[in-house]
C-alpha cells in the first residue's frame, strides 16, 4: 500500500527481522527493539525498520544492518550478510554456483535496483529466495561440505576494548568489552558492501584458498604457471565447447582473463590458459569439486610449466596415477 508521505514511499517496513541462528543466538527468550526507518541500509541507503537485541550472555548487542528487499535479494542475514542456507559468505557461494551478481554497486542504481526488486518480490513474478537452480553438481557439492552446519556463537562476543589496547581501560573485570590484543591481518578489515557483493571479501578468499588446497589444488610456487589441467572430458567435447563452459562457470574473471584453450581430443583433456596468476589461482578454487558437462565430471589440476629457450611454453601435470600428455604452444 502506498505511505501517505510520498518522500516515504520507498522506506521498508517490518515486523520481524531476516537472522540466521547464529546472530540469534542460543537464548530461547529474546527481548528486542524496534526502531521504524532507524537508519539507512548498508548496501541500498533506503530508510528501514531498525531491530536490536542481545543474543545471550556474554555476546553484545546486534542490530540489523540491511533491508529486507536486499537479504531477501541475496539470501542473506540481514545482521552478518551471510548465507542463510549454508551460512558462507556471498562470495563463495556465487562462485561455486556460477552467480553472476546484478546488484549495482554504485550510489545512482542502487535504490532504484532495490525499489523494483520489491516490487517483482511483491508481485510474486520473481523468486529471489531459489538460488542456483541451474547450478552444477560439483558446485552444490562444494557448498554442501564448506556449510556450516551449528551455529557459531562465537561470533557474538564482544569487540575488542580500545581503551585496553591503548592501555587506559581501568574498568577491569567489570568491562563489557574484550581485553585482548587486536590481531593485524586482512580478516579484521572488512566492508559490508564487498561483503554483500561478493567482491575482495576476505574471509571468503581464505575459506575457497583452504578448500582449493583441501582438494589438491594448492598454487605451484613458481609463478610464471598460469594454466589449469582439465582431464576426463566428454568423447563429443569441442575446443568451443570448453571455452564456453569456461566463461560460463567463471562470472567474475573477465573472458579477456582467458588467454586461449588447448584442447587434445585424442587424449580428453586440455589446458586453460590465463593471461595473469590471480585469474587461474580464482578458476582453481571455483573448480575445486571438478566442471560438469555433458553429464560427466572433470577433473581439474595445475598445469605444469617449462620455460625454454626458443619462446615456447611447456604446460602439463603430473598425476599419482599416470602422468597426461604434455602440450607445447607458442607463447
Amino acid at each position: 500500500m502506498p505511505k501517505a508521505d510520498l518522500n516515504k514511499a520507498g522506506w521498508e517496513q517490518s515486523e520481524f527481522p531476516i537472522l540466521c541462528e547464529t546472530c540469534l543466538g542460543d537464548n530461547p527468550f529474546i527481548r528486542m527493539s524496534k526502531q521504524e526507518f532507524g537508519r539507512s541500509c548498508g548496501t541500498c541507503a533506503r530508510p528501514f525498520t531498525v531491530f536490536r537485541w542481545n543474543p545471550g550472555a556474554g555476546a553484545r548487542y546486534k542490530a540489523t544492518v540491511i533491508c529486507q528487499t536486499c537479504a531477501k535479494v541475496k539470501n542473506v542475514c540481514q545482521t552478518c550478510l551471510l548465507d542463510l542456507e549454508y551460512g558462507l559468505p556471498t562470495q563463495v557461494r556465487d562462485t561455486a554456483l556460477a552467480v553472476q551478481s546484478e546488484a549495482p554497486t554504485s550510489d545512482i542504481n542502487r535504490e532504484y535496483y532495490a525499489q523494483n526488486m520489491e516490487n517483482k518480490m511483491t508481485e510474486g513474478t520473481t523468486s529471489m529466495m531459489q538460488l542456483g537452480g541451474r547450478a552444477s553438481s560439483a558446485g552444490k557439492e562444494m557448498l554442501k561440505e564448506l556449510a556450516r552446519s551449528n551455529p557459531y556463537y562465537k561470533r557474538n562476543r564482544p569487540h575488542i576494548c580500545s581503551f585496553f589496547v591503548k592501555g587506559e581501560c581501568k574498568r577491569g573485570t567489570e568491562c563489557p568489552y574484550r581485553h585482548e590484543k587486536p590481531a593485524d591481518h586482512e580478516l579484521a578489515h572488512q566492508s559490508i558492501k564487498d561483503r554483500y557483493h561478493g567482491q575482495d571479501d576476505p574471509v571468503a578468499r581464505k575459506i575457497m584458498a583452504n578448500h582449493a588446497v583441501a582438494q589438491g589444488l594448492k598454487p605451484p610456487e613458481d609463478q610464471s604457471i598460469m594454466s589449469l589441467f582439465l582431464s576426463s572430458l566428454p568423447v563429443s567435447a569441442t575446443e568451443a565447447d570448453i571455452q564456453t563452459l569456461v566463461v560460463n562457470s567463471l562470472p567474475d574473471v573477465p573472458s579477456s582473463q582467458l588467454k586461449s584453450v588447448v584442447h587434445v581430443a585424442k587424449s580428453r583433456c586440455a589446458f586453460v590458459n590465463f593471461t595473469d596468476r590471480a585469474s587461474a589461482e580464482r578458476a582453481s578454487e571455483a573448480w575445486a569439486h571438478g566442471l560438469d558437462m555433458d553429464g560427466e565430471r572433470i577433473s581439474v589440476r595445475w598445469g605444469r610449466g617449462k620455460n625454454g629457450g626458443t619462446g615456447k611454453v611447456s604446460v602439463g601435470m603430473t598425476n599419482s596415477s599416470s602422468t597426461p600428455p604434455i602440450v607445447t604452444t607458442t607463447a
